[in-house]
């Protein structure tokens, strides 16, 4: 899938329709942004090229009229496309004031929407039409390789996100990759030289963690011996990287909602806010809709997190790359192991392509380091783990009565011993006797 060029951010504080509106328009393959409240507007339009600005009006502390205004007047080239639940012909002649193209009330069509925004983004029959990404060079996203239509997407997204500080929340199966994506988007963008700071959410006892995030004063608890920055400050002007968001608790998850929507952190022990800018890279191998509807992940949390979201695909996906990425680790492994680099024969690169692989990349990797240590010249069929290779699957015995199975047993027994009744009455630990009667049974 190729994205089309225009970057589109939708505000509403509906989560229902935002949530809508960005299914809508990334089926239609455009980008967005998302945002459930004006002050996370201007955040996002203030370091993010935006093409169209689809907002509600009625919105709570400052609604959608303020936003229109002030897009007007400091991003005047931006179209901007009204939808609404509550229409009124005061609102509709304050929108148009305000430089609205298309107004759209609730309930609405795919196609209406399809439509509103066709006719709203600026008509560019003078431009050429968007060349091919060439993100899928190796070089372009250091340690990210591929070439499969999934991980180009990846890529296209990072493209989009590595210059702006939009919140973005990178999913996916363990072993994926996805704090790779994170680096990916810090180190290839323009705040590369401002710190990357990660966070194991899942790594730190949750007595810890609001220490380690947001930093604590002096005397907080015992063992604060001196005042420290957390996680949150050390990243300043950077990326803030919060791997495993899903194993945070609901304590911590409440401070992380005021860290965004306010852009500042207080530590433990302090009653004074310090202001932060930064980015937010949030990353999770749970299903967060799932932990919503269980009550143990934040819905208004998730959204603020999910401004974008980056979903990086299982390995058994894009099997295309199977073979780029073996040859990155035979590389590296047989460098570090072998001091030259280490080949594999074909046969054994066709199993590493039909195995499903359920830990991902990171499995992956695993089995090239242990068959570079195993192998002599190159690596073969022999050097990889039995459970990767073909297995016959035989069926089942069919069900039997018990007196069957002990009699097929006896019999097991005694030609495993030569029919040597005392001995196989030893090891039945059975008299010769008993022995005899449970045969004419």
């Amino acid at each position: 899938m190729q994205l089309r060029r225009e970057n589109i951010l939708i505000v509403d504080d509906d989560l229902n329709i935002l949530e809508l509106l960005q299914r809508h328009l990334n089926s239609w393959d455009y980008h967005t942004y998302r945002a459930v409240s004006v002050k996370e507007a201007v955040s996002i339009l203030s370091d993010s090229s935006i093409d169209l600005l689809i907002t509600d009006l009625k919105m709570p502390e400052i609604d959608g009229f303020e936003l229109l205004k002030f897009v007007s007047e400091h991003y005047p080239t931006i179209p901007k496309l009204i939808v609404t639940g509550f229409p009124s012909v005061q609102d509709s002649l304050a929108a148009i004031k305000s430089g609205v193209i298309e107004y759209l009330t609730k309930p609405f069509t795919k196609e209406e929407l399809k439509t509103a925004v066709i006719k709203a983004l600026p008509i560019r029959n003078n431009e050429e039409p968007p060349k091919p990404s060439n993100f899928n060079n190796e070089t372009t996203f250091n340690e990210i390789i591929g070439k499969s239509e999934k991980i180009e997407e990846v890529l296209q997204l990072i493209g989009r996100v590595k210059n702006n500080k939009a919140t973005v929340l990178v999913t996916g199966e363990s072993g994926t990759g996805k704090e790779l994506v994170a680096r990916a988007i810090h180190y290839s963008g323009k705040f590369s030289n401002a710190p990357f700071i990660a966070v194991n959410c899942g790594g730190i006892p949750e007595n810890l963690l609001e220490a380690e995030l947001f930093g604590y004063m002096k005397g907080a608890f015992t063992g604060a011996d001196k005042n420290r920055k957390g996680a949150f400050q050390a990243a300043q002007g950077g990326t803030l990287f919060l791997d495993e968001i899903g194993n945070a608790s609901l304590a911590v998850q409440v401070r992380l909602l005021r860290v965004l929507q306010e852009k500042e952190v207080v530590r433990i022990g302090s009653q004074i806010p310090e202001k932060i800018d930064l980015r937010v890279v949030a990353a999770t191998n749970s299903n967060l809709h799932e932990m919503i509807k269980q009550q143990t992940f934040r819905e208004d949390l998730y959204y603020r997190l999910s401004v974008v979201e980056i979903d990086v695909p299982p390995l058994r996906e894009r099997v295309v790359d199977i073979p780029l990425l073996v040859d990155k680790f035979l590389f590296k492994y047989g460098i570090e192991y072998k001091d030259r680099f280490i080949n594999m024969d074909t046969d054994a690169l066709e199993v590493l392509k039909r195995y499903h692989w359920p830990g991902n990349i990171r499995e992956l990797e695993n089995v090239i380091q242990r068959a570079v240590i195993m192998c002599d010249k190159k690596v073969s069929l022999s050097n990889l783990p039995d459970h990767l290779k073909y297995t016959l699957d035989f069926p089942d015995e069919a069900l039997t009565t018990l007196a069957n199975m002990e009699k097929n047993y006896i019999l097991k027994v005694l030609r495993a011993t030569g029919n040597n009744k005392t001995k196989a009455a030893e090891i039945l630990q059975i008299t010769r006797k008993t022995l005899r009667e449970k045969l004419k049974d």
